[in-house]
């Protein structure tokens, strides 16, 4: 399924069922159709072409937001007057495109990742981002492929296997990637 075909089959009620599932991913199917008032089985059915045409993904929990227009992403540094840092950050919260602010060391105070549907929609969120009061630059760079998108599995799996390996009941203390994970007595 093409973008376009996902923008065009995308009606209110999947939007809406998006909107659940990220409002409160662990939603059963029963609850889900009784806060939308549809049918339990038009909400699974949904649930299963979203999930089929990859809109969703991660046991259809995630909503992948290329599938639905946003596959321009950007990461933003921005420069920040310290005193409006609070400031800043509340008016981040308030631009949609604006989907993790992180408070960095290094060059720039603050990092974005920035999505939008095209290089006008991007330019629009990083002039609103310039607008804002307490911002003194900012300097962007495009993502132009995934390689290895967001993940936990790997650390999880390892801390798993240390305390599988130590007996299970122990506690695990996780420590850098290159160390092994330290077991605690209980």
């Amino acid at each position: 399924m093409s973008r376009s075909d996902d923008l065009n089959t995308l009606d209110p009620t999947d939007l809406k069922i998006l909107l659940e599932l990220i409002r409160d991913p662990r939603v059963q199917i029963g609850e889900l159709s009784e806060s939308l008032g549809i049918a339990r089985n038009t909400a699974q059915s949904r649930m299963r072409r979203l999930v089929r045409s990859g809109v969703l993904n991660d046991g259809g929990r995630e909503v992948d937001l290329e599938k639905v227009g946003y596959d321009v992403v950007g990461f933003v540094t921005l420069e920040v007057t310290h005193r409006e840092l609070d400031g800043v950050i509340g008016a981040l919260r308030r631009i949609p495109q604006v989907l993790e602010v992180h408070e960095i060391s290094g060059r720039g105070d603050l990092l974005c990742r920035v999505v939008a549907t095209d290089t006008h929609n991007l330019q629009t969120a990083l002039r609103s981002i310039l607008r804002t009061k307490g911002v003194i630059r900012t300097e962007t760079v495009l993502a132009l492929h995934t390689h290895i998108p967001y993940r936990t599995e790997p650390l999880i799996g390892r801390i798993a296997d240390a305390a599988a390996t130590a007996g299970g009941t122990k506690r695990v203390k996780a420590q850098v990637a290159t160390d092994p994970p330290v077991i605690e007595a209980d």
